[in-house]
């Protein structure tokens, strides 16, 4: 190949992923714009179907209407436009009655999403799941994994069961109480080494479940301590928070003794891992059932440590309910306690 086609070649790569990046780029916002578009005129269909059609004395005849509407619709628009997605608008309007709303919400969110939210019945919930799609850019399926994992819920055990004067700033606020490590597939008689190879092959799982901003670094960190090798379970880092996070998993009980582990692991860490510019590392004892006095007792927030339960088996609505009304009444507890005590 002389030089004149190697110019030409080189030029036509180059051309060649400039326009490919440009066409790219203006397909996706094309497609947010239709999307958003469609969203909102499903609203104003299910509005409209549903102040004037299904209101009042006329259900009965609306719903008949409705679903020769259907038919009708079907044949001239396609599926999009069948009984039973219409159906789905009126939900839609019923569970997003704000059109303002809609429009902010439509920018970032399909109409597949909006099908999946309509079906958290409550408001609170709803809002909840609805902000974490946007702010976390769930896919439409890993939306409905954490409405089927009771997300809601579980955000509010973990925010009742926090310190009330954590600062989501600080490492504290990056830390969740419990942890839900169904996606593990745990059977009974597992032991840490199980636990923690099954994290390493729901990694990409366990990272969704740890939050936001968490990148996997080490398995087994070694250190050398008085020609002693000492290993940590797991080592993340936390982008944000610019520091090292370490994970010790722990099958039974919180102990004592745990704390001054964890304090020998961050020490050590502090001293030999730590890069310019990066904040103390902090640390995750993750054990099957916490010691709550204890952990109050070892005031071990003041030294970067958080004890948190892991549950491998995701626990039915009643249960989480009943945890909640628990987290609750012990985070009042606490917070008289420390009103008693200034």
């Amino acid at each position: 190949m002389n030089t004149s086609e190697l110019t030409l070649t080189h030029d036509l790569d180059v051309l060649h992923a400039e326009l490919r990046t440009l066409i790219a780029a203006s397909r996706q916002r094309l497609a947010a714009t239709v999307n958003a578009e469609l969203s909102q005129l499903y609203w104003s269909i299910g509005r409209r179907l549903s102040i004037e059609v299904l209101a009042g004395e006329r259900a009965e005849y609306g719903t008949q209407l409705m679903r020769r509407l259907g038919k009708q619709l079907e044949q001239e628009f396609g599926r999009g436009f069948e009984t039973q997605n219409l159906r789905r608008m009126v939900q839609f309007v019923q569970a997003f009655s704000n059109l303002e709303i809609v429009v902010t919400l439509s920018r970032q969110l399909s109409w597949s999403h909006f099908v999946a939210l309509t079906s958290v019945k409550l408001e609170t919930a709803r809002s909840y799941y609805a902000k974490q799609s946007v702010a976390e850019h769930w896919s439409v399926r890993e939306l409905r994994r954490q409405i089927g994992r009771k997300g809601y819920e579980r955000s509010q055990i973990a925010s009742a069961a926090a310190e009330p004067s954590s600062v989501a700033a600080t490492a504290e606020g990056i830390f969740k109480d419990p942890y839900f490590l169904d996606f593990l597939g745990l059977r009974d008689g597992y032991d840490e080494a199980d636990l923690e190879s099954a994290i390493l092959l729901q990694l990409k799982a366990f990272i969704l479940e740890l939050g936001k901003g968490f990148a996997f670094v080490e398995r087994k960190k070694r250190m050398i301590i008085d020609g002693e090798d000492f290993y940590l379970d797991l080592l993340f880092f936390h982008r944000r928070l610019r520091r090292l996070v370490a994970i010790e998993l722990k099958l039974g009980r919180f102990k004592a003794a745990h704390k001054g582990q964890m304090e020998l692991y961050l020490k050590w860490l502090d001293r030999y891992d730590r890069q310019p510019g990066e904040e103390a590392p902090i640390g995750l004892i993750l054990c099957a059932e916490s010691s709550k006095e204890q952990v109050e007792l070892l005031q071990m927030h003041k030294d970067g440590i958080t004890v948190a339960e892991y549950w491998t088996e995701l626990p039915p609505k009643a249960e989480l309910e009943r945890q909640l009304r628990l987290a609750l009444a012990d985070a009042r507890e606490r917070l008289e306690r420390r009103k008693l005590a200034h």
